[in-house]
């Protein structure tokens, strides 16, 4: 494997000249002392041999607090290697105030995204300036399904043309399954290997007399996004990317076949009295927070949880992740041929104020090293196939790093995508309503899904207005009017 460490922007300040100073000695204020530990410490060799001292690189993004501390122990290598000073600045407010100073003329030089959508608009309207095509390329070559990445970060631009505009910098991985390594062991119970195997594994746990799966969808008035996410889980597992693609778009209305199906399937799960802890009826109305909790129960009340890297936040005080607690990648079915599908999100960076720095600063990015440091911290997943994984903090991040360097296709939470009336109303309602069917109609097949289908279409024209409307952002800068946080750098 290649990597590609001299991009756009590192050859051109090469050629330009721009050399000189080194890697100066850890003097006390970085993470890990350079030369130690698992990391790629060569790839500090072709940035230290540049000068960018009085360069600033300002960076917009939401992270607060930790996280914002553990990105500064990453960037703070590329200010030792350069010279460069990078100014970053967070807020909770970000997909509002990012558009106010774009607006405003006052953009940073790069934007941290936490999804596509937005980044897709802003490029539309001609917010953001495309990244290079080494870069692209980059990405293309060593990120584990890289074709996902990059179609993942590229937009039209404002005359229609695709550009590539986006880099994934740190991703979350939502295609796991929790479950105790204790209850498994005492009843004997495999990891399943496909999605047919999962199927059986809950109908021999039913057998046995216990209850497969522990499912809440309750979220106050978020209530409702936990079957989203089963659903879009289910499509890419059934369905070829490019219909899932389809479907967020809603060139494929959710009335097609291919969706009702995939509705039906997530149904088996969640519909089932003799799969979900509490009986179906219960679905609905469990807080998505204390749903895993009957899996630590003696004997466990539910056997296995489908949900995201973040749950065990939710589990009992003092689950010891992979002694009380592990996980395993929701499988595909070996009969469909779709390879390794994962869902998941991420934070898509961009530039919105060009400059040469900002360029070799996403150079640093790609490399091994830029994604090692925060692996060895915390909460950092990525699909970088160069990264040496033992520098994960712990197994468990290790392990979800693993399904991601072994995806096909990477595809982002589909509901996110959809405009808000649709993928954070109409579909979370709507899967509610689903699985608090009534009996009766649930024994006839495909009728329970197919009416939610044609609600649900009903509620994306409703909320669409019949197509893909591009986001307003000028409303919302007009209605904040909010200072940005530039002024106070």
């Amino acid at each position: 494997m290649n990597r590609k460490t001299f991009t756009f922007g590192l050859a051109l300040l090469l050629v330009t000249g721009l050399l000189g100073g080194g890697l100066a000695s850890a003097d006390g204020h970085l993470m890990f002392p350079v030369g130690e530990g698992p990391f790629h410490w060569e790839d500090l060799d072709a940035f230290s041999m540049m000068d960018l001292s009085g360069e600033e690189i300002r960076v917009f993004g939401p992270w607060l607090g930790g996280d914002r501390e553990l990105f500064e122990a990453v960037y703070a290598y590329f200010e030792e290697a350069t010279g460069a000073d990078i100014v970053y600045a967070g807020s909770d407010d970000f997909e509002q105030q990012i558009i106010i100073d774009i607006e405003a003329g006052s953009p940073p030089n790069i934007a941290v995204f936490p999804q596509p959508g937005l980044a897709a608009d802003v490029a539309s309207d001609g917010g953001l300036v495309p990244l290079s095509d080494s870069l692209r390329d980059a990405v293309l070559e060593n990120y584990a399904a890289g074709q996902s990445w990059v179609d993942l970060g590229t937009y039209a631009d404002p005359m229609g043309d695709p550009q590539y505009y986006g880099f994934f910098y740190k991703v979350d991985v939502k295609s796991l399954v929790w479950y105790s390594p204790d209850a498994f062991d005492e009843a004997g119970y495999d990891i399943p290997g496909t999605m047919e195997d999962l199927i059986a594994l809950s109908e021999q746990i039913v057998a046995d007399g216990g209850t497969p799966w522990c499912i809440g969808l309750g979220s106050g008035s978020a209530t409702g996004w936990p079957a989203t996410d089963w659903v879009e889980d289910i499509m890419l597992r059934t369905q070829p990317p490019e219909v899932y693609d389809g479907w967020v778009t809603n060139e494929i209305p959710f009335t097609d076949e291919r969706i009702v199906s995939a509705l039906e399937t997530f149904g088996m799960f969640a519909k089932n009295d003799a799969w979900v802890d509490g009986g179906a009826s219960a679905v609905a109305g469990t807080d998505f927070r204390e749903s895993p909790a009957g899996m630590f129960t003696v004997p466990p009340k539910c056997y296995m949880h489908r949900q995201a890297s973040f749950i065990p936040t939710f589990f009992p005080e003092g689950t010891e992740l992979g002694l009380d607690a592990d996980f395993f990648y929701f499988p595909s079915f070996a009969g469909m041929d779709l390879g390794n599908p994962v869902l998941g999100a991420g934070t898509l960076w961009a530039i919105t104020e060009d400059s040469d720095a900002t360029h070799v600063f996403l150079d640093f990015l790609m490399t091994p090293l830029a994604h090692e440091i925060w692996m060895a911290q915390s909460g950092f997943l990525t699909p970088h196939k160069g990264v040496n994984i033992d520098a994960y903090a712990n197994d468990a991040l290790r392990g979800q790093g693993e399904i991601l360097l072994a995806a096909t296709t990477f595809r982002f939470d589909g509901s996110d995508l959809m405009p808000g009336a649709v993928g954070a109303g109409a579909f979370w309602t709507g899967m509610v309503d689903f699985v608090s069917g009534a009996s009766a109609a649930s024994r006839l097949p495909g009728t329970q899904s197919s009416k939610l289908a044609a609600r649900l279409a009903a509620g994306v024209q409703e909320g669409r207005g019949g197509a893909m409307p591009p986001r307003s952002p000028s409303p919302q800068a007009s209605r904040l009017r909010r200072i940005s946080p530039w002024r106070d750098c």
